[in-house]
């Protein structure tokens, strides 16, 4: 079994990773607390790609790494890599953006992951990006789901990303689609080396 470090240190996000590569002979551990990354790019593949290669160079192991945000149109693609910061915390984020978005008839954004995987020599051997386009509401809805999901929208489904089942939101969802395009180059990959 081939040790696969997630280069976070929250073990909600690496439960979550666990679901999605399920049926892969790779056993998935978390990146030490102390292991620090600055995200420095100005893309969410360039923050991926960073993370990944810094933190497989550190601990000599392959390393796979994400970053993702949320980007409204209207805003001119705000907060994008700024998501997790535009505001205090994750209440008050979804706040600011109902605020900046108050009777604005464009209300169209997209989520969007990047994904990255290195070797243990920090190159980068895979890389894909997933988007999911969706709709801002004007007030929340749903309990699940973390960060914006009372407020984003999929119109095809009715509902919010907090209102949607785990196995639909996996699916669809822009971590979904993008580690759904690397699992079979993940799986090749570990065969092989």
């Amino acid at each position: 079994m081939k040790k696969l470090v997630l280069a976070t240190s929250n073990p909600g996000k690496l439960k979550e990773f666990e679901g999605y590569l399920r049926g892969l002979d790779v056993e998935l551990v978390l990146k030490p607390k102390d292991l620090e990354v600055e995200e420095t790019g100005s893309t969410f593949m360039e923050n991926a790609m960073l993370k990944a290669s810094q933190v497989a160079l550190a601990m000599g192991e392959w390393a796979i790494a994400d970053d993702s945000g949320l980007m409204i149109d209207a805003l001119n693609g705000a907060p994008g890599l700024f998501s997790a910061r535009y505001a205090s915390s994750p209440d008050a984020c979804i706040d600011r953006v109902l605020k900046e978005l108050e009777g604005e008839t464009n209300r169209q954004a997209q989520f969007v992951c990047a994904v990255a995987i290195a070797s243990g020599d920090g190159k980068i051997r895979l890389q894909n990006e997933g988007i999911c386009r969706g709709e801002i509401l004007t007030q929340r809805q749903g309990q699940g789901g973390f960060g914006y999901d009372p407020i984003f929208y999929i119109p095809e489904i009715g509902q919010t990303f907090a209102e949607i089942a785990p196995k639909t939101k996996d699916k669809i969802s822009h971590r979904g689609i993008a580690l759904e395009g690397l699992l079979p180059l993940l799986k090749n990959l570990f065969s092989l080396s």
